[in-house]
């Protein structure tokens, strides 16, 4: 029997330009919206008054929380891009939300592959910088950001 352990890539598996479509989208729910505004004490009534969200131009509707939108980018990125392979994030670059998304869109992200280079001072580790696109189900981009990522190297056998 052969073990297959799903994990992210190492620093030397990163390619410049690659770009990673990460399926399957997540679909945003009022239930989402709601719950990720509370928890992190977002009181921000677009998010959370229908009433009057809807009362305001140009949406007339609720939106979803940007940063609910960001975290769930970034995440839909880990399995294919950091599982098990990260050792830090190290921080955001440009962050920008070009078009609001709204319960019942469904948020598609692929990432790529900006630049990389060895870390000078943790021997064994990259820094990978990675751009991340959010789109809607229309197409229509949603989200961008930046992200530079601590990764491990290939283990050598006395890594292991």
């Amino acid at each position: 029997m052969t073990d297959i352990v799903q994990r992210g890539l190492w620093f030397e598996e990163f390619e410049i330009d690659a770009r990673y479509l990460h399926r399957p989208g997540r679909t945003a729910t009022e239930a989402d919206n709601v719950l990720f505004t509370t928890l992190t004490m977002n009181t921000q009534a677009l998010h959370l008054d229908a009433a009057f969200a809807d009362a305001q131009k140009p949406f007339a509707a609720r939106l979803i929380n940007s940063m609910w939108t960001l975290s769930t980018m970034v995440g839909a990125s880990v399995a294919q891009l950091t599982q098990g392979t990260l050792v830090a994030q190290l921080g955001f670059g440009e962050v920008a939300f070009p078009h609001p998304l709204f319960a019942g869109d469904t948020l598609y992200t692929e990432s790529t592959v900006v630049e990389k280079r060895l870390s000078s001072s943790r021997p064994g580790q990259g820094i990978v910088r990675i751009a991340h696109t959010g789109r809607n189900q229309d197409g229509t981009v949603v989200a961008t950001a930046s992200r530079s990522v601590l990764v491990r190297c290939t283990p050598r056998g006395d890594d292991l």
